[in-house]
């Protein structure tokens, strides 16, 4: 029996990795073309629907957002496809907490605010829906994800960058471990009730911890930097992307982990990747993690780094 998926959004982080997961996995992948696609004829003939969609501006979360969330509705209602959803923790606010499906949902940000409300519209629309939550995503493609993008930008300089409270555990999903667990979920979802809330375990740990293991394996001292905040402030009546960072700075002193308790239930033989590889997966390509890197050599890579600026998240 042939199994169809549609990818919303497959050049970001969530489709990329869902196109690769689901094609391995035996799937029919349809990619989902905003310019030119009208969504629910895309979406006839489709088992699933990932919708991997965000805004183009980061101001207009309020308005794009529900606009997505009726289109990705109108188009699953049409089609009877399933819709998979990458949630996030925003909707909890300000709780340092093991979060489960069961946490209060009570966010203290606009945009965790919005997320709640998109996904309530889901959970009322009467559409098979999966929210499968993780943490801060890791893109080894160094997709736009924070920690490519900041934490480990200045690695190739001997330097780890720290948004928050270097000890505050945090809360991590590995890119391809999250697309191969929404394939494995999708795949039961005769098994899973209309709307699903299930976290997604990833992995937890600290900057201090990254440090530590970026130390051992380059086999050279790493510096502790922290995040020049007061520059978001006052570039921020000027520039939308220092204001969407500050908005967001709690979670980096907030400490958290999300909760494997239902997803180990639902997919008790769920393997992901190592430790160790997922934290290394955002370092700088220059950097060879299993070589150790000489004085002579660090230079070189330095100034090939200072080249490359952070791509758009």
């Amino acid at each position: 029996m042939t199994k169809t998926v549609l990818i919303l959004g497959g050049s970001g982080k969530i489709g990329r990795h869902a196109t690769t997961a689901f094609r391995a996995a035996g799937w029919q992948v349809r990619q989902y073309d905003r310019a030119r696609d009208d969504m629910t004829r895309a979406a006839i003939g489709c088992d699933v629907i990932v919708n991997g969609l965000n805004p183009p501006n980061y101001h207009n979360w309020a308005e794009i957002i529900p606009q997505i969330t009726a289109q990705v509705i109108a188009a699953a209602r049409a089609s009877g496809a399933m819709v998979v959803i990458p949630g996030n923790v925003y909707n909890f606010g300000r709780v340092s907490a093991n979060i489960d499906e069961d946490t209060p949902q009570t966010p203290t940000s606009r945009k965790g605010a919005i997320r709640m409300e998109m996904e309530r519209a889901f959970r009322d629309s009467g559409v098979k829906t999966l929210i499968l939550r993780a943490g801060s995503f890791i893109d080894p493609e160094r997709n736009g994800d924070v920690m490519s993008l900041l934490m480990l930008k200045s690695a190739a300089r001997g330097r780890v960058t720290a948004l928050g409270d270097p000890g505050a555990m945090q809360a991590y999903a590995y890119m391809p471990d999250w697309a191969r667990a929404a394939v494995s979920l999708v795949e039961m979802r005769d098994q899973l009730e209309l709307f699903e809330d299930v976290p997604f375990p990833g992995h937890s740990f600290t900057v201090n911890e990254l440090r530590a293991l970026l130390e051992a394996e380059l086999h050279r001292p790493m510096r502790l930097s922290r995040f020049p905040w007061w520059a978001m402030r006052l570039a921020a009546p000027v520039w939308e992307l220092a204001r969407e960072l500050l908005e967001m700075r709690y979670l980096f002193d907030m400490p958290h982990r999300v909760s494997g308790r239902k997803f180990h239930r639902l997919l008790p033989g769920f393997e992901r990747a190592d430790m160790r590889e997922v934290m290394l997966a955002a370092l700088p390509p220059q950097i060879h993690p299993d070589q150790p890197v000489a004085a002579g050599a660090q230079n070189r890579v330095a100034q090939g780094a200072g080249g490359t600026g952070p791509k758009h998240a």
